[in-house]
C-alpha cells in the first residue's frame, strides 16, 4: 500500500509555499485530520496537507467558474446571465467537493489500511508465532515481516518499527508502543499491546501469538459472513438505483423531447438527458464503486 499522496510534488510544494503560513487560522477546522493522517500511513505534514486542501479547493473553484459558463454558452446555448449563475453555483459546489474529497481521503486511507491489516492479522500472527517458537527475538520477527517479498500493510508498519529501533535507537518496547498509538486498527493495536505485555512479563510469546492467530481467524470468518449479506444488499441497490431508475428516466426524457414539451425553465428534456447520461449516471457509478470498495475486505 503506497504511503505517498499521488499528487505531483510540485503541486504540494507550490501549495505550501503560497499558503503554508496563511493556513494557521484554518488549522482548528481540521483538528481531527492530524490523527487521521498518522493512521492512514501518509507521510504528510499536517500543515502542508491543510495548505494542499485550501489550494486545490480554490483552484477547483476558479477552473469551474471559467469552464462552466463557457460550456453553457457555446455548447448548450444558454444565455449569458444563467450561464454565469451556473458557473457561480458550480464553482461553490466544486470547491466544496474538493474540500470534502481531500478531507475524507486520509479517513478513507486509514479505513482501507485498517481493513487490510485485519485481513492479514490471522496469517501475520501465525507467521510471528512460528518465528517465536524457533527462538527469534521480537526485533528480528518484525524485521523478517518488513522484508517479506509480498506487499503487505503489516510489512509497511513493521518497517516503521524496525526504523525506530535501527535508525533512532529506540528499544523494541518503545517502538511497539509508538506503533500502537498510531495503529489504524483496534485489533492490530490489541495485538501489539498484548505483545508488549507478554515481553514485559517474560511470558510465552509463541503461545500468545498462536492464540491470537486463532482468535483473529474466527473474527475473519464472521466478517466474511457479514460482507456476504452486505454484498447482497448492495446488488439490489445497484439494480434499483443505477439500472432501473436511470433507464426509466431516459425513456421518459426521450419521449418528452420527441413530443417537444415538458420544459422546466432553461432545463429542456434534451439538456436533462445529457446531464443524466454524461454526469449523473457516471457519478452514481463512481459513488457506488467507492461504497463497494469501502465495505469490501482487502483480500
Amino acid at each position: 500500500m503506497k504511503n505517498a499522496f499521488t499528487l505531483p510534488d510540485k503541486i504540494k510544494a507550490t501549495a505550501f509555499q503560497l499558503l503554508g503560513e496563511k493556513t494557521e487560522r484554518f488549522l482548528p477546522l481540521f483538528k481531527d485530520l492530524d490523527l487521521d493522517l498518522q493512521k492512514s500511513g501518509m507521510k504528510f505534514n499536517f500543515r502542508a496537507y491543510v495548505s494542499l486542501i485550501v489550494f486545490c479547493s480554490i483552484l477547483a473553484s476558479l477552473v469551474t467558474l471559467v469552464m462552466v459558463p463557457c460550456l453553457a454558452l457555446f455548447i448548450f446555448n444558454i444565455p449569458l446571465f444563467p450561464a454565469f449563475l451556473f458557473g457561480l453555483g458550480g464553482s461553490l459546489f466544486s470547491g466544496g467537493i474538493a474540500t470534502i474529497v481531500f478531507y475524507g481521503y486520509p479517513i478513507y486511507r486509514a479505513d482501507a489500511l485498517k481493513r487490510q491489516l485485519e485481513d492479514e492479522l490471522p496469517f501475520t500472527t501465525g507467521y510471528m508465532a512460528i518465528l517465536s517458537s524457533a527462538g527469534v527475538s521480537p526485533e528480528n520477527i518484525f524485521e523478517s515481516i518488513s522484508n517479506l517479498p509480498v506487499p503487505l500493510a503489516t510489512s509497511a508498519l513493521a518497517k516503521d518499527i524496525v526504523g525506530d529501533v535501527n535508525l533512532f535507537g529506540s528499544d523494541i518496547i518503545s517502538a511497539l508502543e509508538e506503533a500502537s498509538r498510531h495503529a489504524p486498527s483496534e485489533r492490530y493495536r490489541e495485538m501489539l499491546e498484548g505483545l508488549i505485555s507478554t515481553v514485559h512479563s517474560g511470558g510465552n510469546l509463541a503461545a500468545y501469538l498462536r492464540e491470537k492467530s486463532t482468535q483473529c481467524m474466527k473474527l475473519k470468518r464472521i466478517g466474511l459472513k457479514k460482507f456476504s449479506d452486505t454484498l447482497s444488499m448492495l446488488s439490489e441497490f445497484y439494480v434499483a438505483v443505477l439500472l432501473t431508475g436511470p433507464l426509466m428516466l431516459v425513456i421518459m426524457l426521450t419521449v418528452m423531447a420527441m413530443l417537444g414539451g415538458g420544459e422546466l425553465g432553461i432545463l429542456s428534456p434534451d439538456l436533462l438527458l445529457s446531464l443524466l447520461t454524461y454526469i449523473a449516471i457516471p457519478l452514481g457509478a463512481v459513488i457506488f464503486l467507492i461504497i463497494l470498495d469501502a465495505s469490501s475486505p482487502k483480500w
